[in-house]
Parts: C-alpha cells; sequence; structure tokens
C-alpha cells in the first residue's frame, strides 16, 4: 500500500523528500481527473490531499472520507495552513449520514 499526495508544489515537495509520490495540482480544471487518475491506482491505499485542493471537488472528498474503504482520503492544510476553521466532527458525520447525532 502506497502514499500518494495532491497539492501545491511545497506540499508534493516536502513528502517527496520523504519518499511520497505526487502531484502538483496547479490547473483548478485538472482537480477533478488528476484525484480519478489517483483513485483508479489499486497501489494506494492513503491519499493525502490538501485543503485547498479539496475544497475544489468537497463532495467527491467527503464521500470518500466516510466511506471506510481504500484508499482512505487525508485532508491536510498547505503551508498557508487552513483557510477556514474545520467544522466539529460531529457536524461532519451528520451531513454524510443524513441524520442528527
Amino acid at each position: 500500500m502506497n502514499y500518494f499526495v495532491l497539492g501545491d508544489e511545497d506540499t508534493v515537495l516536502g513528502f517527496s523528500l520523504v519518499g511520497v509520490d505526487g502531484l502538483v495540482v496547479s490547473e483548478e480544471s485538472e482537480i477533478g481527473e488528476l484525484f480519478d487518475r489517483v483513485l483508479s491506482n489499486e497501489e494506494i491505499g492513503i491519499i493525502i490531499i490538501t485543503e485547498r485542493v479539496a475544497n475544489r471537488i468537497r463532495e467527491k472528498v467527503e464521500s470518500l472520507q466516510f466511506r471506510g474503504e481504500f484508499p482512505l482520503v487525508v485532508e491536510i492544510p498547505d503551508r498557508t495552513g487552513y483557510e477556514k476553521e474545520k467544522p466539529p466532527l460531529r457536524d461532519l458525520i451528520n451531513r454524510v449520514i443524513g441524520i442528527r447525532l
């Protein structure tokens, strides 16, 4: 099982220093295509994606984060930090399963 990172140039470079492959996402129009290509690679078990990239394909990312299957999708801040405060985990779960806990 391999890791793979999608994000800005600094994030991808940083992960490459510890042996993690990745792709720099520079064009907004290519995000969905790149994400789908990474998902189709059965050797990738964990996808690390920066928040700014994930925000462009939010529905796809959230549907994969809560399904409990590989590949796991882990969202991280880029070098500038989080864009906004993250909602509480309870709110995310309520939104995904459609009921209030």
